[in-house]
């Protein structure tokens, strides 16, 4: 292993914000560290910034996060933000949204491996899982795609009245004007940006949060999501 690929200690901040859960963080750092690389689900250049860069940054999302809600991580991919956000929350019921095989093979195995009881891992695109995943309380994304986009799969698995919470950089303001419009018809009434991760991570951490009405996923979706629970109560009669 080459130096710029070596995991670092963990910070002091990583045991006030993981707690009881500090030692499982390490195990998922190492993981992601080894297999993580070797499975090409990270770059070795972001080894030796796993902790400021990655797993705390994810972590400090559980400020904004309300407790005992349901969660879609959507297109979790190694597992960020969920897992940190599982590790510091376990009162929340998590389910890992992924397409890609060898990454749902990953979290399922850091799933078992950590004993992760309220975390699910479902492999799906967003838009095909709609009818087979209840909708939830919170949809979090982390560099995913645009908002606007991101906004089209993570929306429409949300209940009436959810909130999506994005996970971005510098781009975040430019991102959430661009998107007002495409925002505006999925059904979003209120938008905000906020920092958090204060006295943990540097720089704060930016969350775009997309807050919707009665209608997620707006006029476009409502036939949508209703044929999908007219096909769920057939299968389940079956």
């Amino acid at each position: 292993m080459t130096e710029a690929a070596e995991l670092p200690p963990a910070p002091e901040q990583a045991r006030e914000v993981f707690g009881d859960r500090f030692a499982d963080a390490v195990r998922y750092a190492e993981l992601l560290a080894e297999a993580g690389v070797q499975r090409g689900l990270i770059g070795p250049r972001e080894v030796p910034r796993l902790w400021e860069r990655h797993l705390l940054n994810c972590a400090v999302l559980s400020e904004v996060v309300p407790e005992g809600v349901t969660v879609c991580d959507v297109g979790s991919g190694a597992g960020l933000p969920g897992i940190p956000l599982a590790l510091v929350r376990e009162d929340l019921k998590i389910t890992l949204l992924e397409p890609l095989l060898r990454r749902t093979n990953f979290l399922t195995e850091v799933v078992e491996l950590l004993g992760l009881d309220h975390v699910t891992v479902m492999r799906g695109r967003a838009e095909e899982v709609m009818g087979k995943l209840t909708p939830v309380h919170v949809v979090t994304a982390r560099a995913v795609a645009p908002l606007d986009r991101l906004a089209t799969w993570g929306v429409p698995l949300l209940r009436p009245y959810g909130e999506m919470l994005a996970l971005k950089g510098d781009t975040a303001e430019e991102e959430l004007k661009s998107a007002a419009t495409a925002l505006s018809k999925l059904g979003a009434v209120d938008t905000s940006i906020v920092q958090v991760g204060e006295g943990v991570v540097d720089p704060l951490s930016t969350v775009v949060r997309v807050e919707v009405g009665e209608s997620p996923g707006g006029v476009r979706f409502a036939a949508k999501r209703a044929k999908a629970a007219r096909t769920g109560r057939t299968r389940r009669r079956r």
